[in-house]
């Protein structure tokens, strides 16, 4: 499966709306969702379906990736995945997951569709989209469930819903931390930010919101607007001063392990071996 270490943006793109998907390849996101779901209406979705295969080509003329999020309803997803499963599509965004046993049957009928297509088997990947209350019990079975499944988020406004909350940071913190937990004991990619994904009124917020998310650990997100693209591209990679840190510490690391030292101070700070696997880590992330 040809991805890239990380997805910092994806961007969600109405499936039938032809002015969103000629423009998508200028908006700079790493990936694009075209969306089968809750943006396209239940008269204009078979029409959508029909044309994923000559969409997800416009949309990925730029060399980013292309996701098809299908619906829920299992009658319903088995047609988006006869249509959404070829080589120009990168992964299917699942909605709406609470149990290990949909991603299990969903990934079988992936693979059916290579087979019959001739594509090679294990090229389609998996997103799942966490959305209700029910499934945080469930979670490390979800993120174990198939080697195709690639990452996990919180869908923020559907979970909202099924918690009786409201999709204020305060309220999705916990579970987007859950989320992150369970993805990074299946190592797949832990997608999200704690916060609402349709309020994107507020730019500033939402650079404040993607730099508490990458502390956090997370390693890119969904978005539903091109402003929001450039803040996840920047957001989700380390800075100019991040990076600096980290190297003059590994440096620094390098000097006293010769010297026979496993822990020593830096600019103020105790260092041991987990401070320094951080410090690789986000040297790691400005290489991919």
């Amino acid at each position: 499966m040809n991805l890239p270490p990380y997805w910092r943006s994806l961007l969600f793109l109405p499936a039938h709306n032809h002015k969103f998907v000629e423009k998508a390849h200028t908006r700079g996101a790493d990936a694009y969702i075209l969306d089968l779901e809750d943006s396209v209406p239940k008269a204009l979705k078979d029409a959508a379906r029909k044309q994923l295969k000559a969409t997800s080509l416009v949309v990925s003329q730029g060399g980013a990736d292309v996701l098809v999020r299908i619906n829920g309803p299992l009658r319903l997803a088995i047609r988006d995945l006869e249509c959404a499963v070829s080589n120009s599509v990168n992964a299917i965004v699942v909605p709406k997951i609470t149990s290990a046993v949909q991603i299990k049957l969903l990934a079988e009928v992936i693979e059916e569709l290579e087979v019959e297509l001739n594509m090679q088997v294990g090229h389609t990947g998996i997103v799942a989209q966490i959305e209700d209350v029910s499934a945080l019990p469930h979670l490390d079975e979800i993120a174990t469930s198939s080697p195709r499944l690639l990452g996990m988020t919180i869908g923020s406004e559907d979970f909202a819903a099924s918690a009786g909350m409201e999709p204020i940071p305060e309220a999705l913190f916990l579970p987007n931390q859950q989320v992150l937990m369970a993805c990074r004991r299946a190592n797949i990619m832990p997608l999200g930010f704690p916060a609402s994904i349709a309020d994107y009124s507020d730019i500033e917020r939402f650079k404040e919101t993607i730099s508490l998310a990458r502390k956090l650990g997370f390693v890119g997100a969904f978005c539903v607007h091109p402003s929001q693209v450039k803040v996840l591209n920047t957001g989700f990679i380390p800075s100019e001063k991040e990076i600096l840190h980290a190297r003059e510490l590994i440096e620094s690391f390098d000097i006293h392990a010769k010297q026979g030292k496993a822990v020593f101070q830096f600019q103020g700070k105790m260092v041991d071996a987990p401070v320094v696997a951080r410090a690789k880590s986000v040297l790691n992330r400005v290489r991919s």
